[in-house]
């Protein structure tokens, strides 16, 4: 099984805790770049580093495309740390932290991938041509390229960061340390939804903004123990936010990008919070149910992990 298989490496709680803590200051760091340069060329504009409070500020100092570069530097330097932290502390290839299969399937990436892209584009598209006057066509060619190049180089590693620590690390960590299956979702669940509070889209929509990003949580938790591995979680969130931060921007929300459409509307936390949790999630994981032929929820999502029986070596006569 997918989390007891972290049973066969280096499993101490110590290790995860630690490395949990690594991992994290390690993506912060990451952070420095984006902060020096803005500071720099804030102080060059004679503002006050006071300012910077603001993340909107940032926006409007820096080219979007090197915001959005720098933005995202900080989660590959995470994923690398994870990577070597996994290799060498846990001596646990990444393969088994990706998966229970023996290698990675990518018909299962990408699965997951085309999924959420195509019904982005499909649901974009008809709010669009229903309500054209809550966007503004904004494409230009030059800064949507460099965009592209960015956003398909670097936002797969931000989404993946997330994953391998979230669904992936602290999944398996937790799940062996509590031996069963639904702490681990709990938890991991509403600690990626509660890292989205300081996202600006919780200022402007309001907490209950928070019903989507923890119900993101459980909904990326779900498929990934249902399916014993997070390669359809890996690209579900990797084409999510390649197609969002490609397709559509708005001035109050994370990614503010040199996307083909703005959305120039006055955002409401309505149906459009809650229908993805209670309305698409489930269909997707239906759809995903139906494929891959998933039995056995209720042990896949509650069920106990037991520890692997030891070894006994019989004494030679």
């Amino acid at each position: 099984m997918y989390i007891k298989q972290a049973y066969n490496y280096l499993h101490d709680w110590w290790r995860y805790l630690l490395g949990g803590i690594v991992i994290f200051l390690a993506s912060q760091l990451g952070a420095l770049p984006l902060i020096g340069l803005a500071s720099y060329k804030l102080i060059q504009d004679g503002g006050s580093l006071q300012d910077l409070e603001d993340p909107n500020v940032i926006m409007t100092i820096l080219d979007s495309n090197l915001t959005l570069f720098l933005m995202l530097l900080s989660f590959a330097i995470g994923l690398v740390v994870l990577y070597f932290w996994v290799k060498y502390v846990h001596k646990q290839p990444f393969t088994t932290v990706t998966t229970s299969r023996k290698k990675t399937d990518w018909g299962r990436v990408w699965f997951g991938f085309v999924l959420i892209a195509v019904t982005t584009i499909v649901l974009t598209s008809i709010d669009y041509y229903t309500n054209p006057e809550d966007y503004v066509l904004q494409f230009d060619l030059v800064p949507f390229v460099i965009l592209a190049v960015i956003a398909i180089v670097m936002i797969p590693l931000q989404t993946s960061f997330e994953e391998y620590l979230f669904r992936g690390y602290l999944m398996q960590g937790i799940g062996v340390a509590a031996k069963n299956k639904w702490v681990p979702l709990v938890v991991t669940s509403v600690i990626f939804g509660g890292l989205h509070f300081f996202n600006p889209e919780v200022g402007k929509l309001g907490n209950i903004i928070m019903v989507y990003y923890i119900g993101t949580g459980f909904f990326l938790g779900i498929m990934t123990l249902m399916d014993e591995g997070m390669e359809l979680a890996l690209g579900f969130h990797a084409g999510n936010n390649l197609v969002a931060a490609m397709l559509v921007t708005a001035d109050w929300t994370v990614f503010q990008t040199n996307s083909i459409l703005k959305d120039v509307s006055e955002p409401s936390a309505g149906l459009d919070v809650l229908a993805p949790v209670l309305i698409i999630y489930p269909i997707f994981l239906g759809i995903m149910a139906w494929r891959y032929k998933w039995k056995g929820w209720g042990d896949k999502l509650f069920g106990r992990i037991e520890p692997p029986e030891p070894i006994i070596e019989q004494e030679t006569l």
